[in-house]
Parts: structure tokens; C-alpha cells; sequence
């Protein structure tokens, strides 16, 4: 007999219903209900953080080195060898 769901569609109707209990979850906490209350604010004011230049260029050096480091990847893993790596094969017949 043929198989009509497999452990593909299961996993894909259980990330369903995962999904769909996360977004009830977060629509309950939502905060505009129909009930009233009132409440007293005071506004403050608060400089924001400017970032310094400098933070931007070790920042962005920092970003550099990663990425670099990335691209690389080990150097000689992509195909360049070393004499310490070649194998002779000698084969005698009799």
C-alpha cells in the first residue's frame, strides 16, 4: 500500500500548528482591548548616543577581518598542494 503522507508533510502540519499557537499567543498580549483605563504620562527628555567616527572604523575594520577570514577559509584546502603531500606510486611487474 502507497504511503499518502510522508514525514515531510507531518513536520510541515506541526510547524503549522506551532506557528498558529505562537501568533495567539501574541495577539492575547495585544494591548488595545475594549476596556478603559486611564493613565497619567510625564515626558522626559534624553539625549541620544551619537556614535563616535572612530567606533565606525573599528566597526568596520572589525567587519573586514571577519569577512576576509571567511573568503579564505583555510588556504590550501582548495586544491593548491605541497611537495610533502604528493604520492609516488611505484609498480613492478614480474
Amino acid at each position: 500500500m502507497q504511503k499518502i503522507f510522508s514525514k515531510k508533510y507531518y513536520f510541515l502540519f506541526f510547524n503549522l500548528i506551532m506557528l498558529t499557537l505562537v501568533q495567539a499567543v501574541v495577539l492575547a498580549q495585544d494591548s488595545t482591548s475594549s476596556s478603559s483605563s486611564t493613565s497619567a504620562s510625564t515626558t522626559t527628555q534624553s539625549e541620544a548616543m551619537a556614535i563616535q567616527p572612530w567606533m565606525w572604523v573599528v566597526g568596520g575594520a572589525v567587519l573586514l577581518i571577519i569577512i576576509i577570514a571567511l573568503l579564505r577559509g583555510g588556504g590550501n584546502s582548495r586544491g593548491t598542494s605541497t611537495s610533502s603531500e604528493k604520492v609516488t606510486v611505484t609498480k613492478s611487474t614480474d
